[in-house]
């Protein structure tokens, strides 16, 4: 596990981060988007890193896409054999450095992250800064701690060793590495990587980070995250429109951009609630599967196996993946309850990459803002409704007016709660007119 030489962008970055960006790219490219940081847990973050020391990292990385890195996602292809990413896209990344960042100290003396420009470069700040972050944190709390680095390996590879042998022992599990924003650290999580994939090859499905799926020559995992249907709600309500449009029109640019591949939805933005309202029974069949990040996994199983089943569809020709807060007897419990029920995948993230026995962070980089490049002075807010409360993200106004929309719409059904807006809407021209 030799400390890394050359930084590279993709380190630090996850799948979904490029996939996203060619949606992004190919249909809102002048949108403005501010990614902010926020702790949501009880270390403090400014205790072992200084705004300095993170943004000396952060520098390195400016620049963008190597010529490498670009050509690594040119190499890539669709389930069709097509090229995943487009060669407009792809020039965009090489010639374009990422936008600057922001780092300093809030009013308690806890650290400051903020960074805005242009959506389709300013996501990849997002993984990159956590896990940047983190490296540091973790390194500065050893050295001020004066522990051995080579203790806590041992340790990590001793759980690590307890999971390997209890997966072996279950060979219908499988899962794949979702661990790069909230890892130990680079080394560690391509140690992990490495063996898993060697250990366990006919359960280990591959990598979100795409360095590593790149090196060790491992499929790269990752479809979209919370921040697509959070800016495609606050682009509606900037123009003027119910910000739950956002949900179906993001649904319907991914479909087209790509064209039926990595179709996995993400349920829980506005609540799953929502989502099974707003979801059509043609997209249940075509979509292949649906992933849960928040909430109780065991209802959202059962859930998800009735849903299919009112539409008459086989749960077992779909794919829940599970990927909040996995440890390894969530994984073996959801396994048990859910076997040949309906397909199980886990993107294993935190107790995959950094359960060494120091406790680990929490805080997420969030999009927060969005403007339209030929008005920056107007800017939105984004909102999150997780399934859990304290994921809530937004205004406090915001995240009432969602709220009461998400209700109306889980009530009435979402073709008839988007009639009645449309209807409102009109109303309201005809008034002004």
């Amino acid at each position: 596990m030799n400390k890394r030489e050359t930084p590279s962008l993709s380190q630090g970055l996850d799948y979904y981060k490029a996939t996203m960006g060619q949606v992004e790219f190919d249909k809102h490219p002048d949108t403005i988007v501010t990614f902010e940081l926020k702790n949501r847990g009880a270390n403090k973050l400014s205790t072992y890193v200084t705004p300095e020391q993170l943004s000396a990292r952060l520098a390195e990385l400016q620049d963008g896409w190597s010529p490498e890195e670009v050509a690594y996602l040119a190499g890539l292809t669709n389930q069709d054999g097509g090229a995943r990413f487009t060669p407009e896209y792809l020039d965009f990344l090489a010639d374009n450095p990422l936008p600057p960042v922001q780092v300093g100290y809030d009013e308690h003396h806890e650290l400051t992250v903020k960074t805005t420009g242009a959506w389709p470069l300013v996501t990849f700040w997002e993984t990159v800064v956590m896990s940047e972050l983190n490296e540091l944190y973790f390194a500065g709390k050893l050295a001020a701690e004066g522990s051995s680095l080579d203790e806590l390996y041992a340790e990590g590879e001793r759980r690590l060793d307890s999971k390997i042998a209890t997966l072996r022992d279950r060979p219908d599990i499988k899962f794949s590495d979702f661990g790069t924003r909230r890892r130990f650290s680079y080394d560690w999580q391509k140690h992990v990587i490495e063996r898993v994939a060697q250990e366990l090859p006919s359960q280990f499905l591959g990598t979100s980070n795409i360095f590593l799926a790149h090196e060790l020559n491992l499929k790269p995992i990752g479809t979209y995250a919370h921040e697509m249907p959070m800016v495609y709600g606050a682009i509606e309500q900037m123009n003027g429109n119910d910000p739950l449009d956002g949900h179906h029109k993001m649904l319907r640019d991914w479909e087209t951009t790509h064209r039926g591949d990595l179709a996995t939805a993400l349920t829980d933005t506005w609540t799953t609630d929502y989502f099974f309202t707003d979801f059509t029974p043609e997209q249940a069949e075509a979509w292949g599967g649906l992933r849960h990040d928040s909430g109780d996994p065991f209802e959202f199983g059962e859930r998800v196996i009735t849903f299919y089943q009112q539409y008459n569809i086989d749960p077992r020709a779909h794919t829940i993946v599970y990927s909040d807060g996995l440890d390894i007897d969530m994984i073996v419990a959801l396994a048990d309850r859910f076997r040949g029920r309906v397909n199980l995948v886990f993107g294993w993230g935190t107790t995959l990459t950094n359960d060494l026995g120091v406790k680990a962070n929490n805080f997420v980089m969030k999009a927060t803002t969005v403007a339209e490049a030929s008005l920056p002075q107007y800017e939105q807010g984004t909102v999150k409704l997780s399934d859990a409360e304290g994921k809530h993200m937004g205004s406090p106004e915001d995240v009432e007016l969602y709220g009461q929309r998400v209700k109306r719409a889980v009530a009435m059904g979402a073709r008839a709660y988007q009639l009645s807006v449309a209807n409102n809407a009109h109303e309201k021209q005809l008034v002004a007119v």
